[in-house]
């Protein structure tokens, strides 16, 4: 798992998000962390911490079934693997409930970015990218409710 910060002007960033977009495709993103902020000259910025994994050549070459999984266990601490392990358990039980298949529910990097939450509530769901007011209503209300029942 590796590191890397980009920051990028509200003003005049198109070279900077080609950059960002081109590093984007070359890896496999674990996680993104963003923060807008104002700096002192009054110009908003926004501010990547980008967690990845290399991969050889661009994402779009590989085909599905080839691409490399991720091993969870090494890259989530202990205590969030366990947190990782039970919503996984979680979405295996909406989804067989619903006859879908389990990355309908959440997908593993979905629930990966769960399980790094501080408290699992639907606030903090929501601003996990890909999920939205739908999947959130349908499957994450019952994640949080469920998971909380579990501790």
């Amino acid at each position: 798992m590796q590191l890397k910060i980009f920051d990028i002007t509200s003003v005049g960033s198109e070279e900077t998000m080609e950059t960002v977009n081109r590093f984007l495709r070359s890896v496999k993103v674990l996680d993104i962390d963003r923060q807008f902020y104002y700096s002192s000259d009054k110009v908003g910025h926004w501010s990547l911490l980008v967690t990845y994994l290399p991969q050889a050549g661009p994402a779009s070459s590989v085909p599905f079934e080839k691409r490399e999984k991720i091993d969870y266990k090494s890259v989530l601490s202990e205590a969030d693997f366990e947190k990782f392990s039970r919503l996984r358990a979680l979405r295996k039980q909406l989804a067989e409930s619903d006859a879908v298949p389990a990355y309908a529910v959440f997908t593993d990097a979905e629930l990966a970015q769960i399980a790094r939450l501080p408290s699992i509530d639907a606030l903090s769901v929501l601003k996990i990218e890909g999920i939205g007011e739908k999947r959130l209503e349908k499957y994450g209300q019952l994640i949080c409710q469920r998971f909380a029942e579990s501790l």
